[in-house]
Order: structure tokens, then sequence, then C-alpha cells
């Protein structure tokens, strides 16, 4: 006699979960598909980025393409260690921060 209010528990726990995992993957399909649609029509209308030359990527400014920079934890160095751009991690090349690297604005 008692097992029936735990089934009716269970049930409706069921119900309620399942209903929340519905929904979520729907609302993540639909801003999903939105977000792609808005992206495709961006794409078709927008300009080509004047910075990156719609390229989506330029050499590093921190170590100008050297992968490299010059540090020493002092002001006034004895020894200057080469250590890698924290910029570019090595790369030579950084995303574009005008189009953040999609190659149009």
């Amino acid at each position: 006699m008692p097992l029936e209010p735990i089934r009716f528990l269970g049930k409706s726990a069921g119900v309620i979960l399942g209903g929340l995992v519905v929904t979520n993957v729907v609302t993540t399909a639909a801003i999903g598909a939105f977000r792609f649609f808005s992206e495709e029509k961006q794409k078709k209308v927008g300009l080509a980025c004047l910075v990156c030359r719609g390229k989506g990527f330029y050499i590093c400014k921190l170590c100008k393409g050297n992968a490299t920079i010059k540090w020493s934890p002092l002001y006034d160095p004895v020894c200057i260690n080469p250590c890698l751009c924290p910029t570019c991690d090595g790369h030579r090349v950084q995303r574009c921060l005008n189009c953040i690297g999609k190659a149009y604005c």
C-alpha cells in the first residue's frame, strides 16, 4: 500500500524532468539556428574587415612576428630572457580584434 505514493512521485518527477530536458534541447536548437542564419546573412551583406583585409588574422603586434619577446623580471636587467609571446602563443599571428577573426564587419 505505501508504494503507490512513491510511484506517483517517481512518475511526476520523471514527467517534470523530461519536460525540462525537452525544453532545454528545443531552445538550444532554436538559438543555434538563429545564430547560424544571422551569421550567414551577415556574411552575405557584411563588408570585408579593413584592419585584417578580410583574412581574420594579422601579424602579432607584440612580438612583430618573431614568436618570442625579450623579457626580464627586473627593471634594470642584467640578462634578458627570450620568452614565448603571450599574445600569439608563438604562432606569429593573432586574431583580428576588429572583426574577431570573422574577416568581415
